[in-house]
């Protein structure tokens, strides 16, 4: 795996989501440690780190936390540990998974995930990070 990521957590987002590109934003400000790496799903990167998980790119549109060489999170499950790694009050989202079942916390998620073009709108193409943020972003 390339070394400039290997101690780093990988956000795969939906890059024409206006939405998700709002949340990359919301996370990269509160990122203070400098834990977090970023691609779009529709990337080069995005669509082999899915593949080497067994993931269907056809099919994964929600985002995905990857810690390389430990675990890959989903959907809620990847929100909330994203949260835990912000600091501040973020991690206090952690008592959603002992308040609500994962189930249920992904019927949310996935009722925000269909609606989410409707309510935000879309890109017609992938963000392009400015260039001090270039680095955050694998390619």
């Amino acid at each position: 795996m390339n070394t400039t990521y290997d101690n780093k957590k990988i956000i795969l987002f939906d890059g024409v989501c206006n939405l998700c590109n709002q949340s990359v934003q919301f996370v990269i400000q509160r990122d203070k440690k400098d834990r977090f790496r970023f691609a779009s799903l529709q990337s080069e990167t995005g669509q082999r780190l899915l593949a080497e998980r067994g993931l269907d790119r056809e099919t994964t549109d929600s985002i995905v936390l990857i810690e390389p060489g430990v675990a890959y999170y989903l959907k809620s499950q990847a929100a909330i540990e994203i949260a835990s790694d912000l600091g501040s009050g973020w991690p206090i989202l952690r008592i959603f998974e002992y308040i609500l079942p994962l189930s249920l916390r992904d019927r949310i998620y996935d009722f925000v995930a269909r609606n989410r073009y409707k309510w935000y709108g879309k890109k017609e193409q992938c963000m392009i990070p400015d260039p001090g943020l270039k680095a955050k972003f694998l390619e």
